[in-house]
């Protein structure tokens, strides 16, 4: 029992994440797939491509998800000032002359980081990817200039207007957004998503034709009358024939049938409530019953597929106070686009099936015979230095960040003679396997299953995530683990945290003080549950306990938040906290009671504890270590033009003064 509720709070807590880069990489080691801590949201606390531009996919052009890491700067998000449109520039590329390979990227202590070090890095982890970018760009691009297409920069620049003022924003702001959150710079956003996006567009022509009927539908769907359901899913017919009885006989507790018996976990959290279904956005069985029915009203069981779905009128919408000839140009934009994106991979699979494409940078017969080329397209070479140079430019910041990380762990290990051996990175494998799925039948860890899923994530080979992140991963771990020991104390705290009572609460979670305030004022003169859940739902800025009107979690001991589990435990039935500042967020919390602790003895579950905690010290440790390997050095980062020299750090770990942080000449 101990040992399942521990595995079962270890995979509850677990955030699913996306991994890129080699910068991206070594914060998976340190933390990127650690145990997420408690919050309210409904977490626990325990110790380029790019973007969604929507271009072509499938068996066409592909854009990937932007691989790049937070830390882009903004500062580039400037916009494309170009004289030259994205197609010219692809075809003068081939043959435009790079800057020399011993040009100097970036510095680690005395250590040097050279171009063609970081190009071939590039290669190694983006070239195929990048390489059919530039091979299905290039196809695009011989075909427009068959058919005498033309796509302008000022055709790519108003495309961009458009895009900014569906968010109703600036194109600089835009821009900027892209560049800081998906790591996109402006010329990158230009020439590898809306130039083809745009091409394709042409090319596509008449397939793109808007009729009335898609008119109908599309205005129907967005403006058109919509139900409230709640839904109940069950996989067993006659259970769900038994629920259904049971809700027709009280339909009130319909809500909660939901929550203790639906078998679709995500509506089944939110008491079976999912979002409104509009006409034409659903299976048409599905909507034959919810548009007949009354407010208050159960369905029949429906079957669909494998499962059986129950459903309850909670009201109808009424349809939208706006005409069809005022909506009618924005839903022609709309349909076109959602038409393009499979057009376009039927325009792009009959270039493909007319090309002749030689992939020579994944065949050794080839890139002996035609040494210097990547690709040959339709009898025109692709050579290495220019994929070199288009994979510096989509992910050379990235990489030399993972470089920089790698360098860092490399002379620290030369240091103290560290060595990671194949074995040890066979372990480091089975300890990953072992902690983040279950074990398989027969008691073993799910190498396989683990190496799929990581590979799967994090988009790299099975080679790159041995050798970049779990050689990190153990030689952090070979740094810390003589100094990491878990105390009697420590073992307290654990089972406290794991078996104890915890708080049953409600939250509310605000954005700024006055809100706050306000919120709280309206709870003081009505501190009820149904009067909470309504401003909860109101007001609260995250989404978990706004979607369920306020409910989070128990609150346990020992979780990682002191102030909030101080105010929780001191709390009453019934009573209201005032109001607590969590980072940049105010909470307002209102107890509902305390749960039983587990009857288990501490001895009984010692083991089990102690290993917990002393993996969550040990990736502390690491943590610490790396902070540590990367405030002590002197860096030099010539991508992004900055300078870092070393902070001065105590024996405790604890900084001194600033780091010295200046602008270098940036090298492209």
């Amino acid at each position: 029992m101990a040992r399942t509720s521990l595995r079962d709070t270890k995979n509850s807590d677990t955030k699913k994440s996306r991994w890129s880069g080699r910068k991206a990489r070594i914060a998976m080691v340190l933390g990127g797939v650690a145990v997420i801590g408690l919050c309210l949201a409904g977490r626990y606390y325990w110790g380029d491509e790019t973007a969604s531009a929507e271009a072509p996919s499938a068996t066409g052009y592909r854009t990937a998800t932007s691989r790049a890491t937070q830390g882009a700067t903004p500062s580039t998000a400037a916009r494309p000032t170009s004289t030259t449109t994205p197609s010219s520039r692809l075809a003068a590329g081939v043959a435009s002359a790079t800057p020399t390979g011993t040009e100097l990227v970036g510095r680690v202590n005395d250590q040097t980081i050279h171009r063609d070090e970081l190009a071939t890095e590039c290669i190694r982890l983006y070239g195929t990817e990048v390489l059919e970018s530039l091979v299905n760009k290039f196809l695009i691009s011989q075909e427009c200039d068959r058919r005498r297409i033309k796509v302008s920069q000022e055709e790519i620049d108003t495309e961009i207007e458009r895009m900014a003022a569906r968010f109703n924003i600036s194109v600089d702001q835009w821009l900027k957004m892209l560049a800081k959150e998906r790591g996109i710079k402006p010329e990158q956003y230009s020439d590898d998503i809306m130039w083809p996006t745009l091409a394709l567009r042409k090319l596509a022509g008449d397939r793109l034709t808007v009729s009335r009927e898609d008119l109908t539908e599309a205005f129907e769907s967005r403006f058109g009358p919509a139900v409230k359901v709640r839904i109940l899913v069950h996989s067993d017919p006659k259970e769900a024939a038994r629920l259904r009885a049971r809700a027709v006989a009280d339909p009130a507790s319909f809500a909660t049938l939901a929550k203790d018996f639906s078998e679709d976990v995500a509506s089944a959290s939110a008491n079976g409530m999912i979002r409104p279904i509009h006409q034409h956005t659903s299976d048409k069985a599905i909507e034959q019953v919810v548009f007949s029915m009354k407010e208050g009203e159960i369905s029949q069981v429906l079957p669909l597929g494998n499962q059986h779905v129950i459903f309850k009128c909670e009201g109808q919408i009424p349809a939208r106070n706006i005409s069809f000839e005022q909506a009618a140009p924005q839903l022609e934009v709309m349909i076109r686009d959602q038409k393009l994106r499979g057009v376009a991979g039927e325009v792009f699979k009959e270039l493909q099936e007319r090309s002749q494409v030689q992939n020579v940078l994944n065949d050794p017969v080839l890139s002996r015979q035609v040494p210097g080329v990547a690709a040959i397209v339709n009898g025109r070479q692709v050579p290495i230095r220019h994929l070199k140079e288009e994979c510096l430019r989509r992910h050379g910041e990235e990489m030399l960040d993972g470089l920089i990380d790698r360098r860092l762990l490399e002379q620290e290990c030369k240091r103290r003679g560290i060595t990671i051996s194949d074995a040890d990175i066979d372990a480091g494998v089975v300890e990953a396997a072992a902690f983040w799925l279950p074990h398989k039948a027969d008691g073993s860890p799910d190498i396989e299953g683990w190496l799929k899923r990581v590979t799967e994530e994090s988009a790299i080979s099975v080679q790159a995530y041995r050798s970049d992140v779990v050689w990190a991963k153990m030689a952090l771990k070979k740094m810390v683990v003589d100094s990491v020991k878990v105390l009697p104390e420590d073992v307290d705290k654990g089972f406290e945290a794991n078996f104890g009572p915890r708080v049953r609460c409600r939250a509310i979670v605000l954005s700024d003080l006055r809100h706050a305030q306000q919120v709280f004022a309206m709870l003081r003169t009505d501190p009820s549950v149904e009067n909470f859940a309504k401003l909860a739902e109101q007001f609260s800025v995250e989404a978990g306990s706004k979607s369920l009107g306020g409910q989070v979690p128990p609150i346990r001991k020992n979780g990682g938040r002191p102030l909030i589990e101080d105010k929780a435990f001191a709390l009453k039935p019934g009573e209201l906290s005032s109001i607590i500042q969590v980072d940049q967020n105010f909470v307002i919390l209102l107890c509902e009671g305390m749960t039983e602790p587990v009857a288990v003895e501490k001895s009984d579950v010692l083991d089990e504890i102690q290993r917990d905690l002393f993996d969550k010290k040990l990736r502390l440790a690491m943590n610490g270590q790396f902070r540590h390997l990367k405030q002590s050095a002197r860096i030099d980062n010539y991508l992004t033009g900055t300078m870092q020299a070393p902070k001065r750090v105590s024996q405790a770990g604890t900084t001194t003064g600033s780091p010295l942080v200046r602008p270098v000449p940036v090298l492209r």
